[in-house]
């Protein structure tokens, strides 16, 4: 009888089927959140959803052509790119800017290493990273709620003090909701947890790397960064991009690990680089490089974390 284990390099999805599902429930768990942003950022957070996810769309139908392969943008997979990007981003971006960030996410940071499956990080992170990197300013221009051209603060910015001194801090009823300044995909706290809710019911992902992150994030933060105190520790989690970050993009298959035990060891370290970088770092959020940080180290702790097959000589 051979009851080997043997966990095999990535793609780790093989049926067009299993692909396709998964991505619509994607695409399904994040609409919730998707129309919060859209209702509080009106036609700003519309424009820069659009112009996302039909670059990312178009770019993979390309990159596919150009190399003679079936195009599979009904997979759904180039969808779910394009949105987690346009989360990413202010409402008040200009137009180009999502078109560029989908470009690179898809032609470079995907296909590049093969598409679907064989990318060694995060996508839309990664294409997150290199937009703030070229143009800073209109990847931090942060817009109240409602209106087109207040600029203000986000939450996370507020309590770590680097910016808009004398502000008020939001409710937390409004970090729940979204109604908050920030990344049109990150504002609302309770959507994204109820969307990734949906995700663990229909066997997308499990709870253990959100979780693990989730609470790494909120032991930190209430023993490291406001003197055990409960309200700083709500904010910390609650604000910011953690919620997206940890249901949404930490648990891409292709860059994180697929052992149990590594698993726990990818969420922990998400969640100590996401609390160093917010406590201690000049940049008040360190979500987006914290879980490229970890999907470099993901084949190392798959490496040392998947199990010996009986009988292996080394």
């Amino acid at each position: 009888m051979d009851n080997r284990l043997i966990v095999s390099s990535s793609p780790h999805l093989r049926a067009d089927e299993s692909i396709s599902r998964i991505m619509r429930d994607v695409v399904i768990a994040l609409l919730p959140a998707t129309l919060a942003g859209i209702y509080f950022f009106r036609m700003g957070a519309v424009k820069v959803i659009l112009a996302a996810v039909i670059a990312a769309v178009v770019t993979e139908a390309v990159i596919q052509k150009i190399r003679k392969q079936p195009v599979t943008v009904n997979d759904w997979s180039a969808v779910v790119t394009g949105l987690l990007l346009a989360f990413n981003i202010p409402a008040t971006a200009p137009w180009w800017l999502p078109v560029i960030g989908s470009i690179f996410a898809i032609a470079i940071v995907k296909h590049t290493f093969g598409g679907l499956g064989h990318n060694f990080m995060n996508p839309a992170l990664a294409a997150r990273a290199m937009l703030l990197a070229s143009w800073p300013v209109p990847m931090t221009n942060w817009v109240t709620p409602g209106a087109d051209a207040v600029s203000t603060a986000t939450p996370l910015a507020l309590i770590s003090g680097t910016e808009a001194a004398g502000q008020p801090l939001p409710s937390l009823v409004d970090l729940l909701i979204g109604n908050v300044g920030g990344c049109i995909g990150e504002t609302s706290a309770i959507l994204l947890i109820l969307g990734g809710l949906y995700l663990i019911y229909r066997g997308v992902i499990t709870p253990r790397i959100p979780v693990i992150y989730i609470s790494t994030v909120a032991v930190l933060t209430f023993i490291l960064g406001g003197g055990f105190s409960l309200q700083y520790m709500i904010y910390q989690v609650l604000a910011g991009g953690l919620m997206l970050g940890a249901f949404y993009m930490a648990t891409d298959y292709a860059s994180s690990p697929v052992t149990p035990r590594g698993q726990v060891i990818y969420a922990l370290g998400c969640g100590i680089l996401t609390s160093i970088i917010r406590l201690y770092g000049g940049y008040p959020e360190g979500v987006s490089y914290s879980i490229l940080l970890m999907n470099v180290a993901a084949p190392l702790i798959d490496k040392y974390t998947s199990p010996r097959v009986f009988g292996e000589v080394k």
